[in-house]
């Protein structure tokens, strides 16, 4: 699966404020799929997925009816489809947060859709903001390249997720896109259940109830300030950030008391055979969290 031409470069600084902007519209899109569709573990009722346009809901149950969400990143537009033929469409360029959370429920009200939700930002320190989206008059900066750029790159490396995900038959989160922090991943889980940290909140609970190994890209935020692929173990065995990361260019991280392991999204793009480089990370840092946590190997992969 060679990549399809040269892969884009992605400098957080030179669009920093459309990623604000584009995180807070998969946040709004993101809670309506959260309190509409069935719960499911670890909170995989709520991400989006990648898709050949964008950015999707997947199908919402809703009555005897579903309907669909779709961040249109090349046309640069939010295209909700119900099951009963109906489309409408929302802009995102020159619309601030409060004119496309209007457009946006509006739409949805002609199509007989109600879908209450918390209607402020999840987690304010990840995009900055408190302000509740119907009156988020500030955050309009929308540039369309650098959307439909951050797009092609979600593509790329959702691909590369996919075939590692393959490799793995264990249970396995799917890859999706979280929009709470505004990051691609996909998670392996041993079939143990994790320690129970009782002072954790009722999302880290859920999220991290079982023991797992994540991979995962984002474009970068303060901790990190350009685009990145990270994989942590959870919980981290004694020892982890000793172990060999593959290729030469990844390394170890302390964040917030964990491990991190991390490989520059320009080492990657870069690189005479990225996919290849991807895919020997993410395995070297599995790799690593399954040995030292003892995982039943032999149970959960696929013989290659």
């Amino acid at each position: 699966m060679p990549m399809d031409g040269p892969l884009p470069a992605l400098p957080l600084s030179e669009w920093v404020e459309t990623k604000t902007t584009l995180h807070i519209l998969t946040q709004i899109v993101g809670k309506i799929r959260l309190g509409l569709s069935p719960k499911l573990n670890h909170w995989w009722h709520a991400p989006l997925y990648v898709t050949a346009r964008g950015l999707t809901t997947s199908a919402i149950p809703y009555g005897n009816t579903s309907f669909d969400m779709e961040l249109d990143l090349a046309d640069h537009q939010l295209v909700i489809r119900s099951s009963d033929g109906e489309v409408r469409k929302v802009k995102l360029e020159n619309h601030t947060i409060a004119q496309f959370y209007r457009e946006l429920f509006f739409s949805l009200g002609s199509l007989g859709i109600d879908a209450p939700i918390l209607a402020k930002p999840f987690d304010p320190s990840k995009v900055k903001s408190r302000e509740p989206f119907a009156s988020d008059e500030t955050h309009a900066t929308y540039e369309g390249s650098y959307a439909h750029r951050f797009w092609r790159v979600l593509v790329s490396v959702d691909g590369v997720f996919k075939q590692f995900r393959g490799r793995f038959i264990g249970k396995c989160s799917p890859v999706h896109f979280f929009w709470h922090s505004f990051d691609l991943a996909v998670t392996r889980f041993s079939g143990r259940p994790a320690p129970v940290n009782e002072n954790a909140d009722p999302v880290t609970r859920e999220a991290y109830s079982h023991e797992v190994i994540s991979a995962g890209f984002w474009p970068g935020d303060d901790n990190v300030p350009e685009p990145a692929f990270y994989t942590y173990a959870h919980p981290e065995p004694a020892g982890l950030a000793e172990e060999t990361l593959r290729p030469e260019a990844a390394w170890w991280e302390t964040q917030s008391g964990s491990s991190m392991a991390l490989y520059r999204y320009e080492d990657f793009r870069t690189a005479r055979d990225p996919e290849a480089d991807l895919l020997d990370f993410m395995q070297s840092a599995y790799d690593a969290g399954a040995k030292l946590s003892q995982w039943p190997r032999e149970t959960l992969e696929r013989r290659r």
